[in-house]
């Protein structure tokens, strides 16, 4: 061991579970709850000093493990099932080194579990590979977060080549020899950041969308969300299976976009579009930005980029290249994006840009972000309606990533519940003013959730 290096000597997990404060629809599926894994994980360095790390995802199952075939609770369970799994392999696993060397040198073993569950319940859905990393990422947080409380930095002052004095060649392969990872993350964070919003499928627009009051004094409709947190990004969701529909709801989010814009004196605000996947091709993606520029030219200016349109199953579909597409827009890999492999196969495929999730593990994000970086791709971090320590977690990847320009944090929206206790700690992340939150905060030691 180089005295830098950590072993994994203990670690502890279990659940919280919260209701969201209204639905939010995934992929045609409205989702009204959310189970969070919380894990503590305690390091231990060869001169046998010690130290406890926290890390927490939602676990996200209608986005990580779709299935027509099994119920919620059934592909939850599959994930429960799997962060037993995942505990026991860290647990158990022996390994010394960095974080990064530690997880990525476990992440085969971490896979097999999928396969293992799948196998045993003769599952005609099988596991995902998301569904693994979503579950292993809490693991993965806690692990950097212990390295980080151990040497008293904050965890992205840990990846510089005291270190990790390796190139990240045995990562990413020869073409990264004599490149570092240090050499694609900033120390410090960026000091502030515009807050992507989500405009949900089933979310009111106007006043009289409102069917059914929530009550709790917190914004009922778009223009409300616009004025009181002073929004300039709007990220957009729309269906993908009905064209007429998609049109129509971003003409109208963008009349009422510009209404409180105008009565803010705000004249430069961005709109991001997510169809979950669910357009059938991508002719679906290229004939709705066509008519989406005839209906408002100013509204289709405004759309900064695309979310992964089409089947995650990037082989399964080689038929959807987004090629001509990407020439309208900016088109980033999301759901796909799972290793440098299929990185590389969305490139291919014409896609010109990468979002990166925590929920997919610190340690894969900050490998990914440095070959997007190399490629010269378009670069944002996306939210799986993160709240507490997961939403710190997202953030400081957006705010310590190059080139990214904008945090999605919908949490605040959906599920403040699970933010109330986080809120006064950090002022400006929890609760955004002037559209932007407070990064600055997010140079903590660890990855600065708990200390």
């Amino acid at each position: 061991m180089r005295a830098t290096d950590v072993r994994v000597r203990d670690l502890y997990f279990e659940y919280e579970d919260f209701r969201y404060r209204t639905p939010i629809k995934f992929g045609g599926v409205a989702l009204d709850r959310v189970t969070l894994l919380n894990v503590r994980l305690t390091v231990e360095s060869g001169a046998g000093k010690s130290a406890t790390g926290f890390g927490s995802m939602p676990l996200g199952n209608v986005w990580a493990y779709p299935s027509r075939v099994l119920t919620y609770d059934q592909t939850l369970g599959a994930m429960r099932f799997l962060a037993s799994r995942v505990a026991d392999a860290y647990r158990l696993c022996g390994l010394s080194g960095h974080p990064i060397d530690i997880t990525h040198r476990l992440e085969p073993e971490l896979l097999l579990a999928g396969n293992d569950f799948t196998a045993i319940h003769r599952l005609s859905d099988p596991v995902p590979k998301l569904a693994v990393l979503v579950v292993a990422s809490a693991f993965d947080a806690a692990l950097h977060d212990a390295y980080g409380k151990l040497h008293g930095l904050n965890c992205f002052r840990t990846y510089t080549r005291e270190f990790l004095p390796d190139d990240l060649s045995p990562y990413l392969g020869a073409e990264f020899s004599g490149l570092h990872l240090d050499d694609f993350i900033t120390h410090e964070p960026k000091p502030s950041m515009p807050l992507y919003h989500l405009v949900g499928a089933l979310d009111p627009i106007t006043p009289e969308d409102v069917a059914q009051p929530v009550g709790d004094g917190r914004p009922e409709h778009l223009a409300e969300w616009i004025t009181r947190d002073g929004l300039t990004h709007l990220k957009i969701k729309l269906n993908g299976d009905d064209l007429g529909w998609d049109v129509e709801r971003c003409v109208r989010i963008n009349a009422v976009a510009e209404g409180a814009q105008r009565a803010r004196g705000v004249t430069a605000w961005w709109y991001s579009l997510d169809f979950n996947e669910r357009c059938q091709n991508v002719g679906y993606l290229i004939e709705f930005l066509q008519k989406l520029r005839e209906r408002t030219p100013a509204g289709y200016d405004r759309v900064q980029y695309v979310e992964q349109p089409t089947a995650r199953d990037l082989n399964a579909h080689p038929e959807n290249k987004m090629h001509a597409a990407a020439k309208l827009k900016p088109v980033v890999i999301d759901e796909s994006l799972l290793d440098l492999e299929s990185l590389k196969l969305s490139m291919e495929m014409g896609y010109t840009g990468v979002a990166f999730k925590a929920c997919k593990g610190q340690t894969q994000t900050l490998l990914l972000a440095a070959a997007a970086q190399k490629y010269g791709l378009f670069r944002c971090v996306q939210d799986l309606t993160c709240v507490g320590a997961s939403l710190i977690h997202s953030a400081s990847l957006a705010a310590h990533i190059p080139g990214v320009a904008a945090i999605e944090s919908n949490g605040r929206q959906y599920c403040p519940a699970a933010n109330a206790a986080w809120d006064a700690k950090f002022p400006g992340v929890f609760t955004v003013t002037g559209g932007s939150m407070n990064t600055a905060l997010l140079n903590g030691v660890g990855l600065g959730a708990v200390s």
